[in-house]
């Protein structure tokens, strides 16, 4: 019964949605009932699935549950994709993290829908969106740019992005917030509890309550693009004159809390990248790899969205970043911690390991299940990756076999796992080596990707053309 209810609402918010593109759900009443009447769903679909799985042998129960993920995947895409605000943020976190875990098979049904969700959210009216611009801006859109296409080339979970050109002739991007959404997003937070119960159908292995804490931060910011454009100011900073990196510029005094505009990028897609022959495919691959896990131990801050759509592939090579809505800045001691702990799970000294995990709270120094040995084959099962030296093919196939392994009751790891605690300041960190790992995954990517790791983790000389442009470029900022 449930189930029919839930699927009914699921055809009129459709039909709603199609009749209203300007009308996003804001207060918390409305935005419950639509999430409890899909989270219902869920739950009365998963009670009577363990009925059935009482008659079935392992092999079916297991065919039974492959089936039921992917099709509570797609409908928690279905319905989150359209509502926008923290809803859409959270299908898109749990969701891309947990690609490599599906049925192979279903691999390009559910693509395409996080094809769809990533980047053809439900478009607000430019109408609606100029008064959010001018409003912010405090002058007419004539009187800012010259010319300005009111057609969005992208859309993100609380705004959209339009190409413009300024009266100097600088072309920039300018995203903007969808009107109310900031009431959307704080109705949201005040249901991540029941928003993080729809997100760990498709991602088993989170902790529903550390990611709350920093979802509730993450998002708080990503409300004020004057905070964003701060992180982005940083990051610019940090990495000008990069030889393989660009962040574009950020447009300071056209910028405010619900517009930010930057300098325009153009270049090549994920989609298009993906096509490339396999040299330049492992190179644009190498160079996310270093950008996303090389920023954390080098810079102390990293963006915590690796997703494909925030980065570009230029005409002379150099990949340009533009999105920095998701990021985090960590502390000295933190980055030490997590250096301690690469090192030893590397090293293969299995009771250093377990210890560096204790001191930074991950297990109880008294737990007799958590041993040093299952600690270390843990790490090994998520980071043999880039812990061998090797040259190492990086295809679906491993990346569904590592969050498998790793990430969630099925895993051999379980009794260690549950026994885990993530502390709040590790689990965005943890998210974006996740989510690197699936692009490297969708390129089929090819490096040795420990001799690379080992120029941050353990100041080893450069492995790699790009890993020597990068030592030349991080001395001179040393001197600087």
């Amino acid at each position: 019964m449930v189930g029919v209810i839930e699927a009914g609402w699921v055809d009129r918010y459709r039909q709603h949605m199609a009749g209203d593109r300007d009308s996003i759900p804001k207060g918390r009443l409305r935005r419950t009932a639509r999430l409890g009447g899909l989270a219902g769903g869920q739950a009365a679909r998963s009670y009577a699935a363990r009925a059935a799985d009482l008659a079935r042998s392992d092999e079916q129960r297991r065919a039974a549950a492959e089936r039921r993920q992917l099709q509570a995947a797609e409908r928690i895409l279905d319905v989150l994709g359209q509502m926008k605000g923290a809803a859409m943020k959270i299908g898109q976190v749990a969701s891309f993290v947990d690609t490599g875990a599906l049925p192979k098979e279903a691999h390009e049904r559910l693509e395409a829908k996080l094809a769809k969700l990533r980047d053809s959210a439900p478009r607000v009216s430019f109408e609606q969106m100029r008064k959010v611009i001018e409003s912010d801006m405090g002058q007419k859109l004539d009187q800012v740019f010259a010319e300005f296409e009111t057609e969005a080339f992208a859309a993100a979970s609380i705004g959209q992005v339009y190409r413009a050109r300024l009266h100097d002739g600088r072309r920039v991007a300018v995203k903007v917030q969808y009107p109310g959404i900031g009431s959307a997003v704080r109705a949201d937070v005040q249901n991540l509890g029941l928003l993080l119960r729809l997100a760990k159908t498709l991602a088993p292995g989170m902790d529903p309550k550390a990611m709350a804490d920093e979802i509730r931060e993450r998002l708080t910011e990503e409300l004020d693009y004057e905070i964003e454009a701060q992180t982005h100011r940083a990051f610019a900073r940090t990495w000008r004159a990069h030889p393989f990196v660009v962040i574009p510029e950020v447009m300071t005094e056209l910028s405010g809390e619900r517009v930010l505009v930057t300098e325009y990028m153009d270049g090549m897609g994920f989609d298009q990248v993906k096509e490339l022959p396999d040299a330049e495919r492992d190179r644009f691959a190498e160079i996310v790899y270093r950008f996303f896990l090389g920023s954390l131990y080098r810079t102390r801050r990293f963006s915590a969205d690796p997703h494909p759509g925030n980065y570009l592939l230029l005409d002379d090579g150099r990949v340009a970043f533009i999105d920095f809505g998701m990021s985090k800045r960590v502390t000295v001691e933190q980055v030490d911690a997590e250096l301690e702990v690469m090192r030893a799970g590397i090293d293969r000294d299995a009771e250093r390991l377990r210890e560096a995990l204790v001191r930074m709270g991950f297990f109880d120094a008294g737990d007799p299940v958590v041993t040093a040995e299952r600690v270390q084959e843990h790490f090994d099962a998520a980071a043999g990756w880039y812990a061998v030296d090797r040259e190492f093919t990086i295809d679906r196939d491993y990346v569904r076999q590592v969050m498998i392994d790793v990430g969630g009751p099925q895993s051999r790891f379980w009794e260690v796992m549950r026994r885990q605690t993530v502390p709040p300041d590790t689990l965005f960190a943890r998210r974006m080596e996740g989510l690197t790992l699936a692009v490297l995954g969708q390129l089929c990517a090819t490096a040795n990707w420990h001799r690379i790791a080992r120029e941050w983790l353990f100041d080893d000389p450069p492995a790699t053309p790009l890993g020597e442009a990068e030592a030349e470029f991080f001395a001179a900022s040393s001197r600087r």
